[in-house]
């Protein structure tokens, strides 16, 4: 980075800890007025779109409001310090920028994060885990790794995903976390490691914001994960908001649990623990033992995006859905549009469910794995239909895996995972038929004439011509020069 370029990151970065400082106390009336100069601050309307959420939440005083006020006052203040560093000025409003310029000299799209699985060993044995199927006897040596996130800070990619297997199994990727303070991480954890040492050691570092996995009440969470996990991860809970530490939960929806982890009660009594945010993932029938049986019905998807549109608005909590809201980030997010996931082989993979590579990080760079031929036909492809609510290429639309792993030779990154694609396809098929039209029914009749009811593969493709089009230019225009001298 050059000097002006410092000046201007410090600068930045000043102004933004100010504006954040003065919000612990503020009113209500004082938030809503330096909202929009964080709007000016930003630069890039998706971001700016979140800001104005933001102003609307206060000004229209839902719920939320705790939920921010909770974060502003309560969380340890490193826990406070490294979110504003690491994700709003250097992944944001730093990085946004950075990655641009980079789409630009690539001709491809450039993520925000990447989710890295660095080893799959685990402490529990839970059926339908899509980690489950990988070899646990080989761990991404640490050297790896370390490269990875300075990699990944370079580029402006400081907020990343640590999953697994269990994160915490190894002590030398906290120490690791620890290390790269530059780079807030989300780590996905069944929270048995978490004690209250742990969690004071992460509220000191304040990077690290576990993602707690919960599959309902005890009864539930026990008969997946073991006899014992659920007081366990309620005790993890407790360590984690008493020390300050941002942390969410991460609920996997199946056909046997989805109308009860999405209920007014249980999430209740979610939140009286204090996590500040979560995510919901529909089961698909990949890792150990894949059972279609487990997928959430058609009924059951809308069922789950009915109560999480009102979960996310009448309760204090922030709460993703990862396949129902595809209308609100233009659909599938993998094969490097917004993210992919390197496994601990190293293996790169669309998506943490998509068991399918043809790279590996160990002899290439993020840059080159994330413009590979295989992610750019992904994300030529994307949205694979222009209903944003049937987003997913493993399940909703199917035909798009196949063709893709058939044309760039993608192979399995485990044994057993092409399972989706052969033997389970006429069920995938069949699921994908009943979801469509139901799924297309709601888009006509509830999204038609709103912002997300548009020819987005043609807004798409045009994104990705323009983008070639200039490396092209710009290959062209130096061959040019080399020809002259």
């Amino acid at each position: 980075m050059g000097t002006f370029d410092s000046i201007k990151a410090f600068g930045t970065e000043q102004v933004v800890k100010a504006m954040v400082g003065s919000l612990r106390n503020a009113s209500d009336e004082t938030i809503i007025k330096l909202t929009y100069l964080a709007e000016k601050l930003t630069p890039i309307e998706y971001y700016r779109d979140q800001i104005r959420g933001l102003r609307q939440m206060f000004e229209e005083k839902r719920p939320q409001i705790v939920l921010a006020r909770r974060v502003l006052q309560e969380t340890h203040p490193n826990v406070r310090q490294k979110l504003i560093e690491n994700l709003i000025v250097k992944s944001i409003l730093l990085g946004v920028p950075k990655r641009q310029k980079l789409e630009k000299e690539l001709g491809c799209q450039v993520p925000f994060f990447f989710v890295v699985s660095p080893s799959m060993r685990c402490n529990l044995n839970c059926y339908g885990c899509y980690a489950g199927e990988y070899r646990k006897e080989s761990d991404m040596p640490i050297e790896n790794l370390d490269r990875i996130f300075t990699e990944a800070n370079e580029i402006g990619m400081n907020f990343l995903t640590f999953s697994g297997g269990e994160p915490f199994f190894r002590k030398e990727h906290v120490d690791l976390m620890e290390k790269h303070e530059e780079i807030s991480f989300q780590v996905y954890t069944n929270g048995t490691f978490i004690d209250r040492d742990l969690a004071r050691r992460l509220s000191k570092m304040g990077n690290v914001y576990p993602c707690i996995s919960v599959e309902g009440y005890e009864a539930e969470t026990d008969a997946r994960r073991g006899k014992g996990t659920y007081k366990k991860i309620m005790g993890a809970m407790e360590a984690l908001r008493d020390e300050g530490v941002l942390f969410g939960f991460s609920i996997t929806a199946t056909s046997k649990n989805t109308e009860l982890v999405c209920s007014d009660e249980f999430m209740d009594n979610l939140i009286n623990k204090g996590p500040s945010f979560g995510w919901y993932f529909t089961y698909v029938p990949v890792g150990k033992k894949p059972d279609v049986s487990l997928m959430p019905t058609p009924e059951q998807r809308l069922v789950l995006r009915d109560h999480v549109h009102h979960l996310r608005y009448d309760k204090p909590i922030f709460i993703g859905d990862f396949w129902n809201d595809g209308p609100y980030v233009g659909g599938c997010l993998a094969g490097g549009r917004r993210y992919f996931h390197i496994n601990n082989a190293g293996d790169v993979e669309p998506c943490v469910f998509c068991h399918f590579t043809v790279d590996n990080i160990k002899d290439k760079s993020l840059k080159e794995v994330f413009s590979s031929p295989f992610f750019r036909a992904i994300q030529e492809d994307q949205p694979y239909d222009n209903n944003l609510m049937r987003p997913c290429m493993l399940i909703d639309v199917p035909e798009s895996l196949r063709q893709a792993v058939e044309k760039y030779g993608a192979r399995p990154s485990h044994e057993g995972a092409d399972t989706i694609i052969h033997e389970l396809k006429d069920d995938i098929d069949k699921y994908s038929a009943a979801y469509k039209k139901l799924a297309d029914d709601f888009w006509e009749n509830n999204y038609k004439g709103t912002i997300y009811y548009k020819d987005y593969r043609t807004e798409r493709k045009e994104y990705i011509d323009n983008l070639q089009e200039k490396v092209e230019k710009k290959e062209t225009q130096e061959k040019a020069e080399k020809t002259r001298v």
